[in-house]
């Protein structure tokens, strides 16, 4: 995150050095976004898949600056989501042999979620030609949190990931401001985590690997 503000500051004051050309704006945005995320979790030699697909309404705020057919920006959604729309719940029974040789079944219960925080995007965009239509090209940063609830006492922790986005939007003065509307698609750096505890019997601790793609339909109005 420090990185992107500071390569944004650098934009804005190189962008600056003609005053009389560059516009700053800031504005709110609200956008509907459906996040689609496959995942695997490996245990031992078995590997379980799952693809949930979730779609939110988001706001954000954002600050970026004009000079000609060029804008340069900094978008933040200012609050936590959920990739998924419910929390996914599992029950597991292992059958073990005690020393007597009776069998013993122990049913754990595991939940899972996870969330993004702190999504900020880096931004360019282009204007067509003389026409109100833009291309969009950005990098992404986000924390992904996750909030496991495991029978076996394990945790995955949190990671931060990268990402790209590219769009294409169209781009019209409206009062003392301007309004935008785009369509645009996040690809989001592969995670790979792996939990503190194995489960028993197990000799290598689980591994999660997941994808995370986000396609969005926003509208802007920056001041």
């Amino acid at each position: 995150m420090k990185k992107m503000i500071l390569t944004l500051f650098a934009a804005f004051s190189l962008m600056f050095s003609n005053a009389m050309a560059a516009d700053l704006s800031v504005g709110i945005s609200a956008q509907v976004m459906n996040l689609e995320t496959s995942g695997t979790e490996t245990e031992g030699g078995e590997s379980n898949s799952k693809s949930i697909e979730h779609t939110i309404p988001i706001g954000s705020v954002f600050a970026e600056v004009t000079q000609g057919r060029l804008t340069v920006g900094l978008d933040w959604i200012p609050y936590d989501m959920d990739v998924s729309d419910k929390t996914h719940k599992r029950t597991d029974t292992e059958t073990s042999v005690t020393g007597t040789d009776a069998q013993v079944s122990t049913s754990r219960t595991q939940t899972a979620q996870a969330e993004v925080t702190n999504h900020a995007t880096l931004y360019a965009e282009l204007m067509l030609g003389d026409s109100p239509f833009y291309a969009k090209a950005g990098y992404v940063s986000v924390s992904l949190d996750t909030l496991e609830s495991l029978g076996t006492g394990s945790k995955y922790g949190n990671v931060d990931i990268n990402g790209t986005l590219i769009g294409v939007g169209v781009k019209n003065e409206m009062g003392n401001g301007h309004v935008k509307m785009e369509l645009t698609h996040t690809n989001y750096d592969n995670v790979s985590l792996t939990s503190t505890v194995a489960r028993t019997g197990v000799s290598t601790n689980n591994k999660v690997t997941a994808d995370l793609d986000a396609t969005a339909l926003k509208i802007s109005y920056a001041f």
